[in-house]
């Protein structure tokens, strides 16, 4: 059976369930084929992924260890999956806008267009910003905590499993703004909220600090920080689209 891309539908265009379940099961193929791909790339470069990895570990510390038979197989398994799904991200993300955009009045089309690029800028913006910053405050803290006290090996599957969870958290992490904006412009949450419950909404943040990847208060620390900033300019922003489209509803047609 040859297999079709999946056709979106025009704004305003009607269709039935059946239509409708066709198209997302064909959508959650493209996603699971992009998942597929990206972790075949992934595993391919699995090596280059692994010393990518380990630069971000302190001189000294680069070689990492495996205590059982199959624990170098299973380590570069799962460093491919996560990989892969970074990898995939974009694509899943463009899948979901072209199967919602019909929803959506046809002037926002370029918006939301805007918002997908945005969204894979961030994606990136936010993996450097983990593995430049944040996986190396971190590996420094714990690898030199009381290390007259011990003598540290570091496991492949330990440490490759946190640092692919730190890269993905900040990934999802550096999402913030436009997961905000996008409840503002929805209707489910108003930019007014926004500004006078700053305080709770900053307790928010901070909890879902503490309960991202990390055992040590520097991760933490390195993870709650971009949060608060992107917080602070999601609301911002959405103040900004907001004011923009008062003045494009007030404003007379054809100026």
């Amino acid at each position: 059976m040859q297999f079709r891309p999946p056709r979106r539908l025009g704004h305003g265009e009607e269709a039935t369930l059946v239509e409708h379940l066709e198209e997302l099961r064909q959508r959650l193929f493209v996603c699971i084929g992009a998942l597929v791909a990206g972790f075949v790339v992934a595993y391919v470069f699995h090596r280059h992924l692994i010393h990518w990895l380990e630069l971000a570990l302190p001189k000294g510390h680069r070689q990492l260890t495996t205590l059982t038979i199959g624990e170098p197989f299973m380590t570069s398994l799962w460093l491919s999956v996560y990989a892969g799904f970074i990898l995939a991200l974009p694509v899943v993300i463009w899948q979901a806008w072209s199967f919602f955009l019909p929803a959506f009045d046809a002037s926002h089309e370029r918006v939301l267009r805007a918002f997908v690029v945005l969204a894979t800028a961030l994606l990136v913006v936010g993996i450097l910003f983990g593995y430049y910053v944040a996986l190396p405050k971190a590996a420094h803290f714990l690898t030199n905590y009381d290390n007259a006290e011990y003598h540290t090996l570091i496991r492949a599957r330990d440490y490759i499993g946190f640092a692919s969870k730190v890269l993905v958290a900040m990934a999802i992490v550096f999402e913030l703004p436009l997961f905000v904006v996008g409840l503002t412009r929805i209707g489910i949450i108003s930019t007014h909220t926004l500004r006078r419950s700053r305080r709770i909404g900053y307790f928010v943040v901070c909890c879902v600090g503490v309960l991202l990847p990390g055992v040590d208060p520097v991760t933490t620390i390195m993870e709650t920080v971009p949060l608060l900033v992107l917080y602070e300019a999601s609301i911002w922003l959405s103040v900004l689209l907001e004011r923009r489209a008062e003045r494009a509803a007030t404003s007379p047609v054809g100026t």
